[in-house]
């Protein structure tokens, strides 16, 4: 009531207190004096809301009748409207049974009409059957077979309404005398063309009539089989004289005469075009199927007699035979399309199964694949494509079982060149050194793959199936006795005696060079042969690549020169050895000698050592010469210096433990000589160049990581050994390495007493930290390495002694 009737009267709150309210009418006893005044407003309300409530019910005694009497209208209003629907409803039906009367007649004169239509239309096509019948066999009589072509294709097209009525007798009996017309047509064109190209005997003298041209439009109308049948009758006339002429008998049949039987082919299709050329239709072709059975009788012929003869072929008549045939090849596809060989007159020949066949280039891209192989980059830019030839192969097939004598031919070829190859190179000598060019590649080197060139584009002409397969392997042999024959055979061999040299001579630095085993001569082969064995390294894995596009799709994976290209890293690898070798083997004198010094007498740090003197200038003589005739293969260079770096560093540390006893002032100078060689080796690929270039950080972190473990073995070997727990706290902090055995040296190197050396022993066992669970042998325990932080500081500490001691 609230919600509906607000209102703020007190009387009307839910909470309504008379008590309160009485107080709030009356506050004070002076307001008492209005009650009557009070009183009389309440009963006026009162009055008043009597007199409401009156009025509310008396005006809802009338509702219900009224509502009662609503409905009542209501419920008629709804049966007035029921009837008129249904009234509206009759009317409707009454309406379309009107229309349906109205409209069957209308559609009984539609069905009538249509089938009226299809009647006169199939009486007229009726009509013009039997007269085209009619006609057809008349004009058959009388081979008018101009108007017999137009004729034969309209009743063919009328026929064909009536497939649905061959169930009457007429139709089909006039369908049946179509076939028979047909029948007869071929039967007669067949015999015509018979009379006029007999398959024995010549030809007419005279040209081609306009009968037989009209005839061959007529063929076309006719089943199929007529049409092959004039073509292949006609073929085989026309080539009956080149049997004759090419007989297996015959002079002229052998492959020196191959020409004659293409010029032969050339003058029969000009003769061909002027005579016939407007007999046949134009979409016959008939000069590309009188062409394309010729290739297919020649492939035939020149099989059957080079089985009879395959004694008498030699490699030149082979391929003088192949060249004219596949330039006869190329001469059909710029002539012809190959819409032919697809036909039932012959079949289409394999396509080539890539579309780079060399066959396909021209005579300058040949000659540029050459340079390109001279200059060891066989991966140029591709020139676009050219189409296949659809006639590849068609006759220069029938030579592929013969190509072995080509085969062996290139095998015997490679053999010579590689045995020129041997005998130029004792003859000439090693090629003189070439620092301008960075080394000297063998020239035979590009020789011989200019030939292999050569001989993969001959071949992939010829062939590109099984050939080619053989000719890969000869290809292997022959990279491999290049390998081992021109360069592993003539590397200079190493020989192990010094010649007597005593220290002496050894430490003198005008007498350094000496010492080197190879000459600056052999230096410059070594380099040159590894360049060369990078360049065959480099070419062959294009060779392999180029070979892979030549060769069919089926055969790839039978090609693979990985072998050959590991033979050619093992001569790079051996050449390499055989400088580190050299250069080696000159410092080995000098370590010896240091190690023989007696250090614990040296009074006072001076200059570097006279050993240091000579193992620097045996760098300087050997380094730059390698460099330079290195200089197209930096990689080689890198690795030279690295695996000298590998080999020289731990052999100077093993030296350097066989100096015992050292002094103080032993180890402060032989401190001085190892920061010296640090320096040395630190510039080595760049000594003695103008152009200085930072060292690869490969072998900086090679030559860093080992000198500071000398240096870190000097400094141990200088720092007191008293008290003992704090120097062998400080050689594990140093060096990092937790070998009994090491430790043992540097104690040899300080000149302990065996008894303190015992002492320092089981400390240093002691002290070690524990070994990793499941490791056996904590003397062979390797501690972590130090961080380039501290080795960083360690240097540095280094150069401020040696700095302080000069």
């Amino acid at each position: 009531m609230k919600n509906v009737f607000p209102s703020q009267d007190p009387l009307d709150r839910a909470d309504f207190n008379a008590v309160e309210y009485i107080n709030t009418l009356f506050p004070t006893e002076q307001s008492l004096a209005n009650i009557d005044e009070v009183v009389n407003k309440i009963r006026l309300k009162i009055r008043r809301l009597d007199d409401n409530i009156r009025t509310v019910v008396r005006g809802q005694t009338n509702v219900g009748q009224d509502g009662r009497q609503a409905l009542e209208e209501a419920q008629k209003a709804i049966q007035q409207l029921f009837g008129k629907i249904k009234d509206i409803k009759d009317k409707a039906e009454k309406s379309e049974q009107m229309v349906k009367e109205i409209t069957r007649d209308i559609k009984q004169l539609d069905h009538a009409k249509r089938h009226l239509t299809t009647s006169i239309t199939t009486l007229n096509h009726l009509h013009m059957l039997a007269g085209g019948v009619d006609s057809l066999e008349a004009m058959t009589r009388r081979r008018q077979y101009g108007e017999v072509a137009n004729l034969l294709q309209g009743v063919v097209n009328v026929l064909e309404h009536f497939n649905k009525y061959m169930g009457i007798p007429q139709i089909r009996q006039l369908s049946e005398r179509v076939k028979a017309a047909q029948n007869e047509l071929g039967q007669q064109i067949l015999a015509d063309f018979e009379e006029a190209f007999p398959s024995q005997g010549t030809k007419r003298p005279g040209g081609p009539s306009n009968v037989l041209r009209d005839a061959c439009l007529v063929a076309n109308v006719l089943d199929s089989r007529i049409k092959q049948e004039i073509i292949k009758k006609f073929i085989k006339q026309h080539l009956s004289e080149y049997l004759v002429l090419f007989q297996e008998n015959q002079d002229v049949a052998w492959l020196d005469k191959i020409d004659r039987r293409y010029a032969w082919i050339k003058r029969q299709l000009v003769d061909y075009e002027e005579k016939y050329g407007r007999m046949f239709p134009q979409e016959w072709c008939m000069t590309e199927r009188i062409a394309v059975e010729f290739c297919h009788v020649t492939r035939t012929e020149l099989a059957k007699i080079m089985r009879t003869r395959a004694k008498e072929i030699e490699v030149k008549l082979l391929l003088f035979a192949i060249q004219r045939t596949t330039n006869f090849e190329g001469l059909l596809a710029k002539r012809f399309s190959g819409c032919t060989l697809a036909d039932g007159t012959g079949k289409k020949p394999e396509p080539p199964a890539s579309s780079t066949n060399p066959f396909l280039e021209d005579e300058t891209g040949t000659e540029a694949d050459e340079t390109v192989v001279e200059t060891g980059n066989l991966d140029r830019p591709k020139k676009p494509k050219v189409p296949d030839n659809p006639f590849h192969g068609i006759v220069s097939k029938c030579f592929e079982p013969h190509l072995y004598v080509y085969i062996e031919s290139q095998d015997k070829n490679l053999g010579e060149l590689i045995d020129r190859f041997v005998a130029d190179f004792k003859a000439q000598g090693p090629p003189k050194p070439n620092v301008d060019e960075g080394g000297a590649v063998l020239p035979s080197c590009a020789d011989l793959f200019v030939y292999y060139k050569k001989c993969m584009v001959q071949c992939s002409q010829l062939s590109t199936g099984e050939p080619m397969i053989a000719l890969t392997t000869i290809f292997q042999k022959y990279l491999r006795e290049y390998a081992w024959k021109i360069l592993s055979g003539n590397l200079p061999k190493t020989t192990s005696s010094s010649g007597g040299l005593t220290i002496t001579s050894l430490l003198k630095e005008k007498e350094g060079s000496e010492v080197a085993k190879f000459t600056v001569e052999e230096l410059c082969l070594i380099c040159s042969i590894l360049s060369t064995a990078e360049y065959c390294l480099a070419t062959t894995q294009q060779l392999e690549e180029k070979l892979k596009e030549k060769v069919d799709s089926s055969l790839m994976e039978r090609i693979n020169l990985t072998g050959e290209m590991d033979t050619f890293s093992i001569v790079i690898s051996n050449s390499i050895q055989l400088l580190v070798q050299d250069l080696d083997a000159a410092c080995d004198p000098a370590l010896t000698a240091m190690s023989k010094m007696q250090w614990q007498n040296v009074e006072h740090v001076g200059d570097q050592s006279p050993y240091v003197t000579s193992v620097i200038l045996h760098i300087k003589q050997n380094v730059p010469i390698v460099r330079d005739n290195l200089a197209s293969t930096r990689k080689y260079f890198t690795q030279f210096c690295i695996k000298f770096a590998n080999s020289f560093i731990p052999k100077f540390i093993n030296h350097l433990f066989k100096c015992k006893p050292i002094s103080m002032v032993g180890a402060e100078q032989l401190l001085l000589d190892t920061h010296s060689l640090k320096m040395v080796l630190l510039d080595l690929p760049s000594i003695g160049s103008q152009v200085v270039r930072k060292a690869p950080a490969s072998y900086t972190k090679i030559v860093v990581k080992g000198m500071t473990r000398a240096e870190m073995i000097l400094k141990v070997v200088m720092a007191p050994h008293e008290p003992a727990i704090v120097f062998v706290d400080n050689y594990i902090k140093l060096l990092a390495d937790g070998s009994t055995d090491t430790f043992q040296k540097i104690l040899d190197m300080k000149g302990l007493k065996r008894s303190e050396q015992s002492s320092m022993l089981e400390l240093f066992r002691q002290r070690l930290p524990a070994p990793p669970s499941g490791l056996e042998n904590p003397g062979s325990l390797s501690l972590p390495a130090p961080t380039p932080e501290q080795e960083s500081s360690r240097i540095r500490k280094l150069e401020k002694l040696i700095k302080k001691r000069l």
